[in-house]
């Protein structure tokens, strides 16, 4: 395996995990704090959506390099 590919398959393994982190912090604040804590829904749905986009794209990456004959 090249390093090229080592270093894809970390990326979204690494952007999976940050994207479940901020999920849970957008369960924590729907179960535990809202309503009082409205004003903090949108940072933390644009983080969370920020964050699921970035393992979207790592993931991608690493499909492609995957299909590509080596």
């Amino acid at each position: 395996m090249s390093d090229e590919l080592k270093q894809l398959e970390k990326d979204v393994k690494k952007n999976k995990r940050l994207a479940s982190e901020q999920a849970m912090e957008l369960h924590d604040l729907i179960e535990d704090r809202l309503p009082e804590a409205y004003g903090e829904i949108m940072g933390i749905a644009q983080a969370t959506y920020d964050a699921c986009k970035a393992w979207d794209e790592a993931q991608q990456k690493l499909q492609a390099s995957l299909a590509q004959p080596h």
